[in-house]
């Protein structure tokens, strides 16, 4: 058996990772229904900003703040995943947008995304994984 195969991250190393990667994951809910959905990301100095369009994320957001973001990569030997959870606000002031404008933050798909969401993280937390063979379930 191989010892270490999960090792938790301390919160540098976990923004790090999350600045290596471009696609996470929005968790939302409202009225006890949860959501997620895939955006592209640029994740620094204790923030995570994306841009949408309208809709329900926008919609969601608006009656819950209260947001969790997760965002992962693997290779065939090991992976790791980054969990974020803070406050989600639509970025309305002309610096903000003017700044968010800035950053390596273009949409994946052709269309056109005018709202920037930055989630402020209130609390970060990841984890390395090495992958490998299950271990014997019923060892004799």
């Amino acid at each position: 058996m191989v010892d270490n195969v999960v090792q938790v991250l301390t919160d540098d190393e976990a923004w790090e990772l999350l600045a290596t990667v471009a696609l996470g994951r929005i968790a939302l809910s409202v009225n006890g229904q949860p959501d997620i959905f895939p955006v592209n990301f640029h994740a620094g100095e204790g923030r995570i900003v994306f841009r949408t369009g309208e809709g329900t994320k926008l919609s969601e957001i608006a009656v819950n703040e209260n947001v969790a973001f997760e965002a992962d990569d693997h290779t065939a030997l090991r992976g790791w995943s980054i969990v974020a959870k803070g406050a989600a606000r639509v970025l309305v002031s002309t610096h903000d947008i003017a700044a968010a404008d800035e950053l390596p933050l273009r949409p994946w798909t052709p269309t056109i995304k005018y709202n920037y969401v930055e989630i402020s993280v209130d609390e970060i937390s990841g984890r390395r994984f090495l992958f490998g063979p299950e271990p014997e379930r019923y060892p004799v």
